[in-house]
């Protein structure tokens, strides 16, 4: 018979919160915290470009903290428990989001507010960066079902974020300030690129399909009924 999602989740939330790296979002959204007071800290000599460089910094050090999210050393073992994937991480999501709002709602404050970008277009970059994080750690779990993908996904996304202002394409362009025309533009992409991540990330958190079917041939006993077959 199957479980329930909703008492399932209410058993797991207690436990599966002891498990989530909090000291390792903690390190990232500090370190963002900082990056994202650089124009306070600079004074005078701060500018629009660096306010706005100063937040896309800032959302890349907590994205890669959010990376180590899906890790889970026990994963070889509870991979055999009833609660499907996508309850599992659906768990640690909820648990992570209020903490995110809350920090990204700081990192905006802390610059000064003549200074600040649009709240909108930034919060979608933001959150681009950082559903790209969790999408590529879901996408290591569901490929290769590692216990740890956090580090990879961590040195892929540094990667990415070093690589990307300098090779995106003007007529593409991703990293712009607010003063520049193609503002709305780029953030309409941002937006799409978070779609598309969104979409690929709900994907990667649903079972693999022979792993899923080797499931329903099992009996609760652990062996095969070789009345499924």
């Amino acid at each position: 018979m199957p479980v329930s999602a909703g008492p399932v989740s209410a058993v797991l939330v207690r436990p599966l919160a002891r498990t989530l790296p909090w000291r390792m979002i903690a390190a990232a959204g500090t370190l963002g915290l900082l990056l994202a007071a650089t124009p306070r800290l600079a004074g005078e000599g701060a500018n629009a470009w660096l306010a706005v460089t100063s937040l896309r910094a800032s959302a890349v050090a907590f994205a890669l903290g959010a990376a180590f999210l899906l890790d889970d050393p026990a994963r070889n073992t509870t991979a055999a428990v009833p609660t499907r994937r996508v309850v599992r991480h659906g768990l640690r999501l909820a648990l992570m989001a209020p903490v995110a709002a809350l920090w990204w709602t700081g990192a905006l404050l802390l610059v000064p507010r003549e200074l600040r970008p649009p709240a909108a277009g930034i919060t979608v970059e933001a959150a681009a960066v950082l559903v790209l994080a969790l999408t590529g750690a879901a996408f290591a779990i569901h490929r290769g079902d590692g216990a740890r993908p956090g580090q990879a996904v961590a040195g892929f996304l540094l990667a990415s974020a070093v690589l990307g202002p300098l090779l995106s394409p003007g007529s593409w362009a991703l990293f712009v300030t607010p003063d520049d025309p193609r503002w709305a533009a780029a953030h309409d992409r941002w937006a799409l690129l978070l779609c598309a991540v969104l979409a690929a990330g709900a994907l990667c958190a649903a079972e693999p399909v022979r792993r899923f079917r080797l499931r329903r041939l099992m009996s609760p006993s652990g062996t095969s009924d070789p009345s499924r077959a």
